[in-house]
């Protein structure tokens, strides 16, 4: 699947930009957050040699996943190529990142297998782009290195969620290295620490507010 763009959107007082790429047959959201020139791409799931296209004014400095399923991973290995951006993952999901072009055991491939990583992420780790951060929550569950990405600095109010939460429910738990058990708590934890007014931008489909969650969504109450 070619990547389809979707509008862009100017964040913040500083002008920064979300770029949302929808990417793989699943419809994967790969994001592109934009602030002075510089641009964090997260989960790039294909099409990484288009999506190094649509980006070309911009200079990628960092390539990220929520997690290490291939349809989140499967377009990084073609990105690093075209642009020479270091990759970064949680450490506990780089066996499952390098698998992402092999079939899965729901019998689907998705382009490359990711490469190893240039950068292990952790609990509080920060990924900067430009005036943006973004802080690292770990977040297991969906799988046992998911982690969301909290926007600070020009990116305030934004998080990347991937597949741990989407409106008015959470990731699958039922496929290798998910828990239902640990991802409630990951929401729980989410929803105690990540402010009411935050836009949280979704692994697949749309985005939503913390706020929006906290009022209907049956697993945070």
């Amino acid at each position: 699947r070619q990547p389809d763009e979707a509008a862009g959107e100017v964040m913040g007082e500083k002008n920064d930009e979300l770029r949302r790429y929808v990417v793989t047959p699943l419809q994967t959201n790969c994001l592109a957050y934009v602030s002075d020139g510089e641009c964090l791409v997260v989960d790039p799931g294909g099409s990484g040699d288009q999506l190094a296209t649509v980006l070309d004014d911009v200079r990628v400095t960092c390539v990220a996943a929520t997690h290490g399923h291939g349809d989140h991973v499967g377009g990084v290995a073609a990105l690093m190529r075209a642009t020479g951006a270091p990759f970064a993952i949680h450490a506990a999901d780089v066996e499952l990142a390098r698998h992402a072009g092999e079939m899965s055991e729901v019998g689907r491939s998705y382009d490359d297998n990711a490469p190893d990583p240039d950068r292990t992420l952790a609990e509080g780790d920060v990924l900067t782009v430009g005036t943006a951060t973004f802080t690292v929550m770990e977040t297991p569950g969906h799988t046992p290195g998911g982690i969301v990405l909290v926007g600070g600095g020009s990116a305030e109010g934004v998080a990347f969620v991937g597949d741990t939460l989407f409106p008015g429910s959470h990731g699958r738990t039922d496929l290798k290295g998910g828990d239902e058990e640990t991802i409630m708590a990951s929401l729980a934890r989410m929803a105690a620490e990540i402010a009411p007014d935050t836009t949280l931008v979704c692994g697949h489909g749309p985005a939503t507010t913390m706020a929006r969650e906290l009022a209907v969504n049956p697993f945070l109450r």
